[in-house]
């Protein structure tokens, strides 16, 4: 399974499993249900895995085209190997490739940017968990391969509006750079074979 390009050493696993034979209580006539897994270094999920399990698949459902693949079931499990900040966004990361190396077909690619304001104002992108501790806002996007527009975004602490425009203007930015990783790393997977 792949993993994800991230900030320094924050690292996440992605397994995916499917599109397998939905259980009836889950099984959608329409599309394929997909479920999100995060699980935490140590110790069991607890209510912000859960939370960021939603924005996980809030965001993967906004790409995976499950209308191909109906009364099926699709389980993404993320595995947090270490984690030392902007792990949301690693989380993002994972999940996407692991989605792109499945062979699911997606209408377009995602990846997660993190952003921490310092009280000053100053942005950071991908920030170390001591610097989304010091700061006075940090904010997570999910943004989209083909238009950059935002699929998922989060916030915690205060900000400004502007300040928060700053701050996706910055991701957008930094998005291109992910969408590379992505574009190389497929190429180097497919070369090989």
């Amino acid at each position: 399974p792949p993993s994800s390009p991230c900030p320094g050493d924050t690292s996440v696993l992605a397994g995916l499993y499917g599109p397998a034979e939905a259980k009836l209580s889950k099984e959608l006539p329409d599309r394929a249900a997909l479920e999100v897994l995060l699980r935490p270094k140590v110790g069991l999920p607890g209510v912000l895995e859960r939370s960021r399990e939603q924005l996980l698949r809030q965001t993967c459902e906004a790409v995976v085209l499950g209308v191909l693949h109906p009364r099926t079931a699709i389980t993404l499990v993320l595995q947090v190997l270490s984690d030392a900040g902007s792990l949301l966004s690693c989380c993002l990361n994972a999940a996407c490739m692991g989605l792109l190396d499945a062979g699911l077909p997606l209408s377009s690619l995602f990846c997660g940017v993190t952003c921490a304001l310092d009280p000053d104002g100053t942005i950071v992108l991908d920030p170390t968990t001591r610097q989304e501790q010091e700061a006075r806002a940090v904010l997570s996007f999910a943004i989209d391969s083909r238009e950059r527009k935002v699929l998922m975004a989060t916030t915690k602490g205060s900000c400004s509006m502007e300040e928060m425009q700053q701050c996706l203007a910055a991701a957008q930015r930094a998005a291109d750079t992910i969408f590379q990783f992505y574009r190389d790393s497929v190429r180097r997977r497919y070369s090989k074979s």
